[in-house]
């Protein structure tokens, strides 16, 4: 077994701070702001303790110093970093604003129901999950002709999300009671949501930060509350080629708080009732 290498057990070290956190500048885009020690090591604590080491100082300043060899356990790191914060039918008005006119303006241009929507940064699924539940409650005639891709860089929610299996508490942050009952199973450990529901979703490794793959275009875009975390360069490469995705007449849709303009040229806005999308102005 490796010797492993400690300095300062009960506190994280400056060095070990900003390995970190460039770790994750580097690797994901993300940046962890001055003042974080407090984060990384809640975040990492339980990581460190399941690898035997005695403190997060310790395991930190261990890959520090060991190379190549350690970069499996970098990915850990950067699962374990990731900001995770999901719910069903997260804020509420962006999905009635679907329900009542985004989605049958689209059915419109489209009588066949052959949309395809990504859910970027998806964490364990709830919004691509919700986004499944909406068109079976009320669109169950093309239901089964929506592509509903989710995709998150964390290996560890993704396997999560496929499960569809979450716990009572996620369960009750903002999907109705009445969805509860028609969509989800009541399993010893949690609930899972019906098969008819997860055959209408695909969860794919994706990280937003880097080159994508090729995925082909979308009608309906979401990358929901997570610019936030990105640098300014970052922003403007994930909009540009999101923008680049979106079918004619597609829309993206972003966190309240976040906004194309002043970051990625290209975009118009779109108001529905109290939520904002984006279109490509090649299409205004």
């Amino acid at each position: 077994m490796a010797m492993h290498r400690q300095t300062d057990s009960r506190a994280l070290s400056r060095d070990n701070f900003l390995f970190a956190c460039e770790l994750m500048q580097r690797e994901a885009a993300i940046v962890i702001g001055e003042g974080k020690e407090y984060l990384v090591e809640t975040r990492l604590g339980p990581l460190a303790e399941r690898n035997s080491y005695p403190s997060v100082n310790a395991f930190l300043d261990y890959l520090r110093f060991s190379g190549p060899n350690m970069m499996p356990m970098h990915r850990e790191v950067i699962d374990a970093l990731t900001i995770n914060e999901t719910l069903f039918f997260r804020d509420f008005h962006p999905f009635e604003a679907l329900r009542s006119t985004v989605i049958p303006s689209f059915l419109a241009a489209r009588p066949d129901g052959r949309l395809r929507i990504w859910s970027a940064a998806c964490s364990t699924g709830q919004e691509t999950y919700s986004l499944a539940i909406l068109f079976e409650e009320h669109f169950p005639d093309i239901a089964a002709n929506v592509q509903i891709i989710g995709t998150d860089l964390c290996t560890t929610v993704l396997r999560r999300a496929r499960t569809g299996l979450f716990q009572q508490l996620e369960v009750n942050r903002g999907l109705p009671a009445h969805f509860l009952v028609k969509f989800f199973a009541q399993q010893e450990d949690g609930w899972q949501i019906r098969e008819q529901i997860r055959r209408r979703v695909e969860f794919r490794e994706l990280n937003l930060a880097k080159s994508w793959p090729s995925i082909g275009s979308f009608d309906l875009i979401l990358i929901r509350n997570v610019m936030i975390y990105f640098d300014l360069p970052t922003r403007k490469k994930i909009l540009d080629q999101a923008r680049a995705l979106l079918a004619p007449g597609g829309l993206l849709l972003l966190g309240g708080a976040e906004t194309p303009f002043m970051v990625a040229e290209g975009y118009a806005a779109v108001s529905v009732g109290r939520t904002t999308f984006y279109k490509s102005i090649s299409y205004v």
